[in-house]
């Protein structure tokens, strides 16, 4: 148990360290530190404190093996506001309660706010699949990005970059990189539909479709119980509809068409 908290004390220390470098940021930084090392305390406390209020035995039996927990999914955004620094002033305002843990500028910066093992307050209230608690599952990236252009090729490469890392470091499925407005498609629309999910897509990071000139859709083709197996919550099936065409097709019409249909049966056989 005393190795066990020594690592703790470690990743605590790491994170403090980064936290502590002096520029613009150095106040909101004091914060991040504190934060942070409230959570290492806690970490700490031995025996192991829950809320569950159950009966326990008399002995104290702490296991030898453990680890942090890790993303499973990458969620992307764009930040809906004008310039990189107001994003970063929303989500170092405590009163926003907001946050994301990378931030890519249009120049390519990146900022990295928040450790990845943390969770960070970007997704919301969301859905995918069965999962319905993304912001304790994922890791999200803001893009600097008002909602109504287009993404830079410099912001593009560095997010490729970051993608690969991220890949790499946790083990995320491919099908796993997924935008903002699928996971919350009655309340949100971002990345905009200009974000080039197939570029993503050929560099491993998420699904795609392939050539549909040849494809025959059933006739007894459940088209919303695709949409569902894709991932998107149908409760709103105009939203689902619109998120799905938004992210597969670059479209924002809330009607399913037979073109649709025919990129929604190539995924729905990929996610079988």
């Amino acid at each position: 148990m005393r190795l066990s908290a020594k690592r703790v004390i470690v990743f605590a220390m790491i994170i403090l360290f980064a936290a502590c470098s002096p520029g613009k940021y150095a106040t909101t930084n004091k914060v991040y530190k504190k934060q942070v090392k409230a959570y290492a305390k806690l970490l700490l406390e031995y025996p192991v404190k829950d809320s569950a209020g159950l009966p326990y035995a008399a002995e104290w039996a702490g296991t030898t093996n453990f680890s942090m927990r890790s993303p499973n999914y990458v969620i992307i955004h764009h930040t809906a506001q004008n310039s990189c620094e107001q994003t970063l002033r929303t989500f170092t305002l405590a009163r926003t309660q907001v946050s994301s843990h990378y931030v890519i500028c249009r120049d390519g910066t990146v900022y990295h706010m928040l450790h990845d093992l943390l969770r960070a307050h970007h997704a919301g209230v969301s859905k995918w699949g069965n999962t319905t608690d993304l912001n304790s599952s994922s890791i999200g990236i803001e893009l600097d990005n008002n909602g109504f252009e287009p993404f830079s090729e410099l912001q593009m490469h560095s997010l490729l970059l970051l993608l690969d890392r991220l890949k790499k470091a946790y083990s995320i499925p491919v099908p796993n990189f997924i935008g903002h407005g699928d996971i919350a498609p009655t309340r949100k629309n971002d990345p905009n539909w200009r974000f080039p999910w197939q570029i993503l897509s050929e560099n491993g990071f998420g699904l795609w479709w392939s050539d549909t000139t040849n494809v025959q859709v059933p006739e007894n083709f459940d088209y919303l119980n695709a949409i569902r197996i894709v991932g998107f919550d149908i409760k709103d099936t105009t939203a689902a509809i619109t998120g799905f065409k938004r992210h597969f097709l670059q479209d924002t019409t809330k009607r399913m068409t037979p073109a649709a249909q025919k990129v929604l049966y190539c995924l729905y056989k990929k996610y079988q």
